[in-house]
């Protein structure tokens, strides 16, 4: 991958999706973005198109397998669409509560939450319910083997749907609010109210981990390939977390990139390369390479289009982009 010229923006096409981006996905070559006003913008090469998988609602959270993109919504539906445009209802929570919490798990099995209720559904069709002890605010599954995550109040749940054993609860007081696994399972993480990260070391002493001395809410997390460091919003920077040894990031500071006076509102690491891609709350992109600290121009700073949704295809040739406005781009890396 080539990163040697200073700004990468005349790379970048413009897309016009219209309406809030909240997610942008990948499945293989066609990119979904999800937008608040209920619909799904596909587009492939120079073909795009539109498609109603909320019509009566707006998409809350979404999540893709590469094969698909599953979204949820205040209409109460979880929706399937394909990249060619079907779509398919999934499940309908009870009495039409908001589906704001969503994780799909490689085998194709999912999960989503409602209020306190979260269903998990595996690739054999069998569903279990789980009521959390509060608001399910964040879902997702262990990188290995069956088990979900469950963010709530004063804590996190680790579950194992289809396993009669209890529960496991890691405690921590405050309100947690998404929930991530680190890629070889050793640590769980929350992003939290009160401008905080929360981890917990599952093996071998469910020793706890604060990252703590953000100015806002961190509202996008992504791990690096190799799993080694853990990128984050919520500052005037990028801020990423070691994770490359037994302790996690304990006792180590964190690394800052793409210094700006403006806030990150979404990070997402490169499939391959040390390379962090970095939105901000004005509207600017940055990549980032760990290895020199070198900074590429993107997307320039555009008044009132902050970045909402970031997504690298799975070659990592490719970096789509949404924003709170309408406004979206597809990068295309040069060489």
């Amino acid at each position: 991958m080539s990163l040697s010229e200073p700004s990468l923006a005349d790379h970048v096409v413009p897309l016009e999706a219209g309406a809030h981006v909240t997610l942008a996905a990948w499945m293989k070559d066609t990119l979904a973005l999800a937008l608040g006003d209920g619909s799904v913008v596909l587009v492939d090469g120079e073909a795009s198109r539109r498609v109603d998988a909320h019509p009566d609602g707006a998409i809350l959270v979404g999540a893709s397998d590469g094969r698909s993109l599953v979204t949820g919504g205040d209409d109460g539906r979880v929706v399937a669409t394909l990249a060619d445009g079907t779509t398919a209802e999934l499940a309908a929570a009870a009495n039409g509560a908001w589906v704001d919490a969503l994780a799909l798990h490689p085998d194709g099995a999912i999960a989503y939450g409602a209020g306190r209720t979260v269903v998990a559904r595996d690739a054999k069709g069998r569903e279990k319910t789980f009521t959390a002890p509060s608001t399910a605010r964040g879902l997702a599954f262990a990188p290995k083997g069956y088990r979900l995550a469950v963010s709530h109040y004063n804590g996190a749940t680790l579950w194992y749907p289809n396993l009669a054993v209890e529960p496991e609860v890691v405690a921590w007081k405050g309100s947690h609010i998404d929930v991530t696994w680190s890629p070889d399972g050793r640590f769980v993480v929350t992003t939290m109210q009160e401008n905080a990260l929360h981890g917990w070391r599952l093996q071998p002493d469910k020793g706890h981990m604060r990252m703590s001395g953000y100015p806002g809410k961190v509202r996008s997390v992504s791990w690096s390939a190799d799993g080694n460091w853990l990128g984050t919003g919520g500052a005037e920077a990028a801020i990423a977390w070691p994770f490359d040894s037994k302790e996690g990031p304990t006792g180590k500071a964190p690394r800052e990139c793409g210094v700006r006076p403006a806030r990150v509102s979404r990070v997402a690491f490169h499939p391959k390369a040390l390379v962090l891609a970095i939105g901000y709350e004005d509207g600017c992109i940055l990549l980032v390479r760990f290895v020199d600290a070198s900074e590429l121009l993107v997307r320039p700073a555009v008044t009132g289009s902050g970045v909402s949704a970031l997504a690298w295809d799975a070659r990592g040739g490719r970096l789509a982009f949404g924003c709170v406005d309408g406004q979206a781009g597809l990068l295309t890396l040069p060489g």
